[in-house]
Parts: structure tokens; sequence; C-alpha cells
């Protein structure tokens, strides 16, 4: 028997072809993303010595870093609606990529940190111009491939590259010694390389896709107009876990304050999460597309865990815990967004992209802040507050499933 020519059960052989085509759309934006994240994930390891040394001071260092991811996040509700409105995801992705990629290498050329403070903020705000679009698109494909795997492999193809270049930016500044400014303007320029390979990719993926929608069996949408409760339901519990996720860099600077990693295996730690962040979304992507959203319970418990292991344990536990924060980092970025595409209409995804994006970019920005000014306090406090917040997304979770089974017997596309 030839088994090539045979069809799986349910599935015609047009339904296959379509399944094929879109695996290959996937994988062409999970090459995108691995080049862009090489590019700005690189820049991000090594912008915090770089703008030190333009002159500028630890305060600027931090509030920049926090106004520019609330500010990426905050925009992405503006980018996905403007792209349900028009239909022009590509148009919008591929402006969001030009603007974020190109801001990077620019860097080398900054001889002041307020001009350097500006790309940070373009390369943040062209991130939020791309991810609804990019997503709500990736969530098209989904549709046939199953949306659970569809958002693992691209995060795993994206840690890839968010594992690559920190790393190689390392490897760079290590050789290059990192003690002058030429130094950083060096790596930031070696940057223009995966950014140019990451453009190109996505004009092939455009001309090989011009339509996307194409790729998602119809089916008919009984709301086109709004998002059903469990949507709502979805963002509270999706903003417990951010408000409750500590930021790696108020991990990194636990670990060096209180002297429970060596300062040189930092970036180390964090490659290892970036990993894991990979693995962890294939494992549960697959297991969503078999068992629903139910998977999500697990990646909080890890959430929930990580803290305590983070910051009240030693080596050990950093490095337990380090792997945790990987976990639910992975569901973030695969699982968390499978449900948004299951839990809306395809003619309002860009919108629930860009709604979700922005509630979870406050929540964490909110979080993260607090988690800083607690870490000051009391370190016991920091855990306890992370611990209960994102504990408290379990029943709230618990409650959307519930929901979600009433809207799946009244005929709504969920999982």
């Amino acid at each position: 028997m030839k088994r090539e020519n045979t069809v799986p059960a349910g599935q015609t052989p047009a339904n296959t072809i379509t399944a094929r085509r879109a695996t290959w759309f996937v994988v062409l934006l999970g090459i995108v993303s691995l080049f862009a994240d090489m590019t700005y994930e690189g820049a991000r390891g090594i912008i915090g010595p770089y703008l030190a040394l333009l002159g500028a001071s630890a305060t600027v260092v931090g509030v920049v870093a926090g106004l520019g991811e609330l500010l990426g996040y905050a925009l992405r509700l503006v980018s996905g609606r403007l792209a349900d409105r028009t239909g022009r995801y590509w148009l919008v992705t591929i402006c969001g990529y030009l603007v974020n990629l190109l801001a990077v290498p620019l860097l080398a050329i900054t001889g002041h940190w307020q001009y350097a403070v500006l790309l940070m903020f373009a390369e943040r705000v062209g991130k939020a111009l791309r991810s609804p679009p990019r997503d709500a698109m990736l969530s098209f494909a989904g549709k046939t491939m199953g949306r659970g795997w569809g958002f693992a492999l691209h995060e795993a193809m994206d840690q890839t590259g968010a594992t690559i270049g920190p790393l190689l930016m390392a490897g760079v500044i290590a050789w290059k010694n990192g003690q002058i400014l030429q130094d950083y303007q060096f790596g930031f320029g070696l940057l223009l390389i995966p950014a140019l390979l990451s453009l190109g990719t996505l004009g092939l993926a455009r001309v090989l896709f011009p339509n996307p929608r194409d790729l998602e069996r119809r089916t008919p949408e009984l709301d086109t107009h709004g998002f059903a409760e469990p949507f709502w339901l979805y963002l509270a519990a999706t903003a417990c876990v951010a408000a409750g996720f500590a930021d790696y860099p108020l991990i990194a600077y636990h670990f060096q304050a209180r002297a429970v990693v060596d300062g040189g295996w930092i970036p180390f730690f964090y490659a290892l999460a970036m990993a894991v962040d990979g693995a962890a979304a294939l494992v549960f992507g697959a297991v969503y597309d078999r068992r629903g959203m139910g998977v999500l319970i697990a990646a909080m418990l890890a959430g929930v865990l990580a803290a305590p292991l983070l910051f009240l344990g030693g080596f050990a536990g950093a490095i337990c815990g380090v792997v945790l924060w990987g976990v639910g980092m992975g569901a973030q970025e695969s699982v968390m967004k499978a449900v948004v595409a299951a839990m809306s209409p395809a003619a309002r995804r860009g919108s629930a992209f860009g709604v979700f994006n922005m509630s979870f970019g406050v929540f964490w920005f909110a979080g993260s802040a607090l988690m800083g000014v607690l870490y000051d306090m009391s370190i016991p406090a920091l855990v306890s507050f992370s611990v209960v917040v994102q504990f408290l997304a379990i029943p709230l979770m618990l409650l959307v499933m519930r929901r979600h089974r009433a809207s799946t017997s009244a005929g709504h596309d969920v999982k």
C-alpha cells in the first residue's frame, strides 16, 4: 500500500492540501520570527550597558524599558482594529516589521542616549503594529492544522531566535571586550543581517500566500459584532497571570544583587528559559488540540510555583524556577493565543488579539512595577503577591471552561 496516497479519515484530499499549505505558511512566518527575534532580542541583551556608555542613568533605563513595553502593548488594540477594518493584514504586518527591525541596526549610528531611546520606542511601536495582524493570519492557518499546534510551532521557531540572538551578542561583546562604545555599535550593526533575512522571508510569504484567510475553512459565525462573555472572563484570568508573572529583568536583578547566580551566567539562564519556552509551547500546543484549554491550568500552576523558587531558593532553586518560568512563557505564547483565536469570529480576529495583547501588557506592566516596589520592601511579600494573584487565575479559568461548554453547545467555534 502506498501511504502517500491515503487520506486521513474525515478529511478530503482538498482539506489535506489546505492543511499542508497552512503548515508551510506557519513555517514561513516562523522563520520570519526566528530572524526577527535574533535581531531585537539580541539588542535587548546589550541595550542597558550601551545606554550607560551613552550617558543615560539607571532611572532612564528603567523608565524607558517600562514605558516602551506599555506603549508596545497599548498600541496593539489600534493595530488589530485597523487590520480588521481595512482587511489589509499583510500591509499592517509588513509596515510593523519594517519599523520593528530597522530601528535596531540604526542604534549603531547613534551618539546620544536620547536618540537611542527614540529608536527603542520605534522598535516597540513596530512590534505593536505587526503582532495582532500577524497572529490573526496565523489563526487562519491554525483552523486547518490545529490552532494549538500552529501557534506552538511558530513560538518554538520564535524562541529559537530569541535564544540565538542574546548568545550571539554575548559572544560578540566578549570577543570585542565590550569596553568602548564602538564594541556595542559593532554588535548592533551586525544585527542588520538577521533583520534583512527576516524581511526577505516576510516578502516571500506575502508572494506565496497573498490571501491567508483562504487557509481557514469557512464555518457560519453567529456573532461578528462583539465577543461573548467567556472571552471577557478569559481576559480577566490572563490578566491575573500577567500581573503575577515576574519579569526577567527583576529576576536577573535578584540573581545579581543576592549573588544567587554568578553574573556571567545570568544571560545563559535567560537562554535556558527561552529554550524551555519553545519546547513547552510545542507540548502545550499539541495537548491543547487534543484536550482543549484545560491544559492552561497546568501552565498556570507552573507560574505559581516559579516565584518561590526564583526568589527564595538558592542556585538549585534558581535553575528549577527558570525552567518553570520558561514553561509559563511557552503557554502564554502558544495556547493562550490559540484560545483567543477560538473565542473570536474571523471578522474580528485582529481586534481580539489587539484587546488581548493590550490587556495582558497593561497588567504585566502594573504587576512588574508593583513587584519592583515590593522587592525593595520585602521579598516574601513579592512572592506572596505573585503566588496569590496567579492562583486567582485558576478558578477564573475553570469558570471560563464552564461557560465555554455552554457556548459550544450553542454552536460557537470554541475548543
